[in-house]
């Protein structure tokens, strides 16, 4: 019985605690302050006035594009790079 209350309230414990919820690494709205601070790898992409991108690379194959106006996220974008195989079979765009 007494080993029954101590697990029950170190799993109350656990689970309350914020420490250990989850995160959401991109939400729209958010300020871009903080999008910074959880992606400190973040690269500018593109500045157009009050826009600005920034790209996150998630793995060899895949990257983020989050779009910022007046420093608020408004638009994020997942995409795939485009494999150098592919890249050389395109014909020259003129």
């Amino acid at each position: 019985m007494k080993n029954l209350l101590i697990l029950l309230s170190f799993v109350t414990l656990m689970t309350s605690c914020a420490i250990f919820a989850q995160r959401d690494e991109f939400r729209l709205g958010m300020s871009e302050n903080q999008f910074l601070r959880r992606n400190p790898q973040a690269v500018i992409s593109k500045l157009d006035g009050d826009t600005k991108i920034y790209r996150v690379q998630r793995d060899e194959r895949f990257y983020v594009l989050a779009t910022f106006v007046n420093a608020e996220l408004t638009d994020v974008e997942e995409r795939e790079i485009t494999p150098m195989w592919q890249r050389e079979n395109q014909p020259p765009q003129n």
